[in-house]
C-alpha cells in the first residue's frame, strides 16, 4: 500500500470542534488537506465561516455549524446535522475546549461547571452521539484533545486539569469498547501552543521563560504542528493504535 492509500483522506468526512481559529482551524486545513470534507463547528455558524471558505479554497465541501458545547440540546443537535449534512461522518475531531484560571481556594461554582461542561461532558457527548453513527456503519476515527494537564496538575486551573484528566480517561474507556467494532478512538495531547487560551502565560514574564526553559525545542508550539499527528490518527495508518494518548510537545514530557 502506498503512502497515499495510507495517509490520504479522500471520500471522507471529518467534524471539527473548535473550527474557527487555532488549533481547531489549523486542524480542520491539515484534515481537508489530505482530502477529507469537513464540517467545522464553532460556537455560533459565523464564527466558523472563514475556516469553512478556507477549506473550499483547497478544493473541499464543507459546511458550517454552531454549538455550544456545554448544553447537552445543542450538542444533539450539532451531531444530528453533523450527520445529515454529507450522509456519514467518518472523522471526528474533539477539540473545543475552555479555561478558567483562578487560585483553587477561590474557584467559583460556575467556572468549574463551565469547564466541566465544555470541556468533559461536552465531549462525551459529541462522541456518544457521532461514535453510534460511527458503530452503524462499522468504522470511524474519534480523536479528542486532551492536554499535558492530562498527565499533571497544573497551577491555577483545576478545573481545566480534571477536565482534561477526565478526557484522557474517556477516550481509553471507549477505545476499550469500540476498537473490535472498527472504530479508533485516540487523543492529541497537545504541549504549550501560542493560542488565545495561553495568551495569559506568554504575556507573563516569569511563567514565559520557565516554560521555554523546559521545551527542549526551544519554541511554543505553532497551530500547524498539529497537522501531522491529526492526518495521522484519522487515517489508515493508524488502523492498529487506539488508546493511545500522543503528545505534540516539543518534547516536554521528555524532560
Amino acid at each position: 500500500m502506498g503512502t497515499t492509500d495510507l495517509f490520504g483522506l479522500e471520500n471522507k468526512v471529518a467534524v471539527v470542534t473548535g473550527a474557527s481559529r487555532g488549533l481547531g482551524r489549523a486542524m480542520a486545513l491539515g484534515l481537508a488537506g489530505a482530502g477529507a470534507d469537513i464540517i467545522a463547528i464553532a460556537s455560533t455558524s459565523e464564527n466558523a465561516a472563514e475556516t469553512v471558505a478556507e477549506v473550499e479554497s483547497l478544493g473541499r465541501r464543507a459546511v458550517a455549524i454552531g454549538c455550544r458545547q456545554d448544553d447537552p440540546e445543542e450538542v444533539r443537535r450539532a451531531v444530528s446535522e453533523s450527520i445529515d449534512a454529507f450522509g456519514q461522518v467518518d472523522i471526528l475531531v474533539n477539540n473545543a475546549g475552555i479555561i478558567r484560571r483562578s487560585p483553587a481556594e477561590d474557584y467559583s461554582d460556575e467556572d468549574w461547571s463551565a469547564v466541566i461542561d465544555t470541556n468533559l461532558n461536552g465531549v462525551f457527548q459529541f462522541c456518544r452521539g457521532i461514535g453510534k453513527h460511527m458503530l452503524n456503519r462499522g468504522q470511524g476515527k474519534i480523536i479528542n484533545i486532551a492536554s499535558l494537564l492530562s498527565f499533571s496538575g497544573g497551577i491555577r486551573v483545576p478545573a481545566y486539569s480534571a477536565s482534561k484528566g477526565g478526557v484522557m480517561q474517556l477516550t481509553k474507556a471507549l477505545a476499550n469498547e469500540w476498537a473490535n467494532k472498527g472504530i479508533q478512538v485516540n487523543a492529541i495531547a497537545p504541549g504549550y501552543f501560542a493560542t488565545d487560551n495561553t495568551e495569559a502565560l506568554r504575556a507573563d514574564a516569569t511563567r514565559n521563560k520557565e516554560i521555554l526553559a523546559r521545551i527542549p525545542t526551544g519554541r511554543w508550539g505553532e497551530a500547524e504542528d498539529m497537522q501531522g499527528a491529526i492526518i495521522f490518527l484519522a487515517s489508515k495508518a493508524s488502523d492498529y493504535v487506539t488508546g493511545h494518548i500522543l503528545t505534540v510537545d516539543g518534547g516536554w514530557m521528555a524532560r
